[in-house]
């Protein structure tokens, strides 16, 4: 089977990618995506979508579609808009015009398809009830779905179900696949503190080396996944930054620990904090110092509903043929925050693979803009899917 992009989308395919092409060239950390919820807010005006709201979690933006049926159910699409505090390296001639900043997880072209299933939805509504589209900010970490969610997301906009999806820079354009289920990790990240007392590097024994306690206390907690988490469970901890000391003959009176726990049961992250705590209090009490442990949840497990995960990928076979579908794919270890609302409200998130293949979070990450039509097609489809015409 050709690929079906929808022809709507695949008539202004290149006016996606030349967003897709500004948004990238101007990423904005979560939060502070104040130039790109103002296009995507304008865009769904110029579009005909019936409201447009702006505002919710400082940047959020959702719009309302309403089909050309008078069914009264309500299909929920998402898409993060945030970038990343990376250095861009990609050689793009597009690439990031803000120092430090970079679309290096291909936000800006989920936002554009989520934008080209808009201007699709809003020009044929060929489907019975309503479109919910919601832009989300902050997903890298800062509690964008969170933040929606508090100020009434749900309350104010209401779904009946919801679908992400997220780019694969796996080399393999139109490939689809989605996991049922348990389908992502949660995460939880963690800062250590410790503090010693310091010393003339020539006279150690005048201190206690915050920097010796803290190399230890990283071997402790990496022993945690292999001596306390059942062999059968999945769990990753990892130390991803150790801060400490300023000269080359002081013994450093202080030392800073921090990283990530993935987990996809919370038992098991239950125990590996527990197992933390117990060891930051051990060796605070073993050598006679303070250290703080500050540990909190970041990202929820993500569960993807199976009969909406079989629709979903029912919708895909539409536009990519069931020959590039995969519907038993495995869990990633990665997060993502679209899991605050599918505790909420039933839905699925899939991953549409490209072309590119540097690792996402990588300053050479480069996303194929041949994904965005076939994206947005999906997105759409899934709507017209879920409320047909009668």
């Amino acid at each position: 089977m050709s690929i079906n992009i929808l022809p709507a989308i695949s008539s202004y395919a290149s006016e996606l990618t030349e967003i897709f092409k500004d948004l990238h060239a101007n990423p904005e950390i979560g939060f502070q995506e104040e130039r790109t919820s103002k296009i995507v807010a304008e865009k769904l005006r110029s579009y005909g979508v019936d409201e447009v709201h702006t505002g919710l979690a400082k940047t959020g933006v959702v719009g309302i579609i309403k089909g050309n049926g008078n069914g009264n159910r309500r299909v929920g699409l998402r898409a993060d808009m945030d970038a990343l505090p990376i250095e861009e390296a990609s050689g793009l001639s597009f690439s990031s015009t803000n120092p430090g900043t970079m679309h290096a997880c291909g936000h800006d072209g989920h936002t554009t398809i989520l934008l080209g299933a808009a201007k699709h939805l809003a020009e044929t509504r060929d489907f019975n009830g309503t479109a919910v589209l919601i832009f989300q900010p902050a997903e890298e970490g800062l509690g964008g779905a969170r933040g929606m969610l508090a100020e009434g997301l749900f309350e104010k906009f209401p779904c009946d179900e919801i679908f992400g999806m997220h780019n694969t820079p796996n080399g393999l354009l139109n490939k689809v696949d989605i996991c049922k289920g348990v389908a992502m990790a949660g995460a939880a990240f963690f800062d250590i503190d410790i503090h010693g007392v310091g010393s003339h590097a020539a006279m150690p024994q005048q201190s206690k080396d915050s920097l010796v306690i803290a190399s230890a206390l990283v071997g402790q907690i990496q022993n945690i996944v292999s001596r306390n988490v059942p062999p059968l469970e999945s769990c990753v901890v990892s130390i991803t930054q150790i801060h400490a000391g300023s000269a080359y003959n002081v013994v450093p009176e202080t030392a800073s620990l921090a990283g990530t726990i993935r987990y996809f049961s919370q038992d098991i992250y239950a125990l590996v904090a527990s197992r933390m705590k117990d060891l930051c209090e051990g060796f605070e009490k073993a050598y006679g110092v303070k250290i703080k442990l500050d540990l909190r949840n970041i990202f929820d497990v993500l569960i993807n509903d199976n009969e909406l995960s079989d629709a979903y990928m029912e919708a895909a076979k539409d536009i990519v043929g069931e020959e590039n579908i995969d519907d038993q794919a495995q869990p990633a270890t990665g997060s993502e925050d679209f899991a605050d609302m599918l505790k909420i409200v039933p839905g699925a998130y899939c991953r549409v693979g490209h072309s590119g293949t540097m690792p996402l979070h990588n300053p050479g990450f480069v996303l194929d803009p041949n994904v965005i039509p076939i994206g947005a097609s999906i997105m759409a489809r899934i709507v017209e899917h879920r409320l047909p015409m009668k």
